[in-house]
């Protein structure tokens, strides 16, 4: 299974058992061209997307806004910066702002390791982007050292709500 399919199943399980509202964000498309094969079967053949999605995940838990995206790599060594875009770094930094909890899920698949890394801990890193010697990623060690583990197991499958009770 993916990363995201792997965090819907453990926010299915948190919604059931009462533990939290949390949902994937649909991305917002435009339906240009749909086909109708028959009465009860429209498809969609052609669309694009309206703007670009913040981030991929949000919702509450025990009073606290929770808004975050999920990044995969298989690099051993670090997460590309190039895998996460800008506007979903300022939608990150507008709801820690306000007070949400604001952060990625990072899996480095070949470790088969799961990190929340907190926003407060992305920016040092995504502010020296642009600069001449600037950062291309954002090193392994650095999320194993600034990062939360996240354990995997059946149910929930990622827990990632533990890490949250120690940060609230």
């Amino acid at each position: 299974m993916t990363l995201e399919s792997d965090l819907e199943a453990t926010n299915t399980y948190y919604l059931n058992n009462g533990i939290a509202v949390i949902h994937k964000k649909p991305t917002p498309i435009q339906v240009v061209d749909v086909s109708y094969p028959a009465r009860n079967k429209a498809k969609i053949v052609e669309a694009y997307y309206k703007t670009p999605s913040t981030t991929d995940f949000n919702g509450l838990y025990k009073g606290h806004y929770i808004d975050f995206d999920a990044k995969e790599t298989n690099s051993k060594t670090s997460m590309p910066l190039s895998n996460i875009h800008p506007h979903q770094i300022e939608h990150l930094k507008a709801v820690k702002e306000h007070g949400g909890i604001a952060f990625l899920i990072i899996h480095f698949k070949q470790y088969n390791e799961y990190y929340l890394l907190l926003i407060e801990d992305i920016l040092p890193i995504w502010n020296t982007k642009n600069e001449e010697k600037g950062r291309k990623s954002i090193p392994y060690l650095y999320v194993k050292e600034k990062g939360h583990v996240i354990t995997f197991s059946y149910a929930p499958r990622l827990n990632y709500l533990n890490v949250i009770d120690h940060l609230i």
